[in-house]
């Protein structure tokens, strides 16, 4: 690894690391901390590492393991441990989701809570959500359409939403407790990228919107 790339990692790992300090967890980012006293520099750099991958999950729930690695810019093996010892002490909870498995900070949220936040982090599903949010009515043929995929895509998608019990689709596709999924989206907009940013800047346009002026 050259200086600085190695750079990069440590500078990551510092912003990350400065949330999950702050994060409220439930466990401890530290906990049964075995490899390291504050004397030793090993153990001050699992301790950070462990922080960091707090703060990640803190500000990315439903992250999938490869998308927090690549994004921390840990290894595969470094990744495995300090994940198995933050679920081991308390601080952070996986769900397995299809061939993904997706991290949450623990006790934060409800199962359907956290399969929201995994479809929500599939591009397809997300979109059909924004959509769905934006202009409730929208037929599977106009999700088509504006996502720019094949209906037989959306017809996919919304039967693995359909299962988790996001999308109801008895009479057209009508989301089930749409007010959840509102407070996820604009809760961590900046996490599910330029779409979710735009739709939680335009929800609060129309919340400043005064309609007696």
């Amino acid at each position: 690894m050259t200086d600085g790339v190695d750079e990069r990692k440590r500078d990551t790992l510092r912003r990350f690391a400065a949330l999950g300090a702050a994060a409220p967890f439930v466990g401890s980012a530290t906990a049964d901390s075995d490899d390291g006293t504050a004397d030793d520099p090993s153990g001050q750099d699992d301790n950070e590492t462990r922080e960091a991958i707090c703060g990640y999950v803190s500000t990315t729930p439903g992250a999938h393991f490869s998308k927090l690695r690549d994004d921390l810019r840990l290894g595969t093996g470094e990744t495995q441990y300090h994940l198995r010892r933050l679920e081991d002490g308390g601080a952070v909870e996986s769900i397995k989701d299809g061939d993904y498995r997706r991290y949450y900070p623990a006790d934060r949220f409800d199962r359907w809570e956290k399969q929201a936040l995994g479809y929500l982090r599939r591009e397809t599903p997300r979109l059909m959500i924004l959509e769905l949010l934006s202009e409730p009515d929208l037929t599977g043929a106009a999700l088509a359409d504006r996502i720019g995929v094949s209906r037989p895509t959306i017809s996919a998608a919304a039967g693995e939403l359909s299962e988790a019990g996001i999308l109801d689709r008895e009479d057209g596709y009508r989301l089930e407790e749409p007010e959840r999924i509102i407070a996820l989206v604009v809760r961590y907009a900046d996490s599910f990228g330029p779409e979710a940013v735009a739709f939680a800047d335009q929800l609060a346009d129309y919340v400043r919107h005064d309609p007696r002026r």
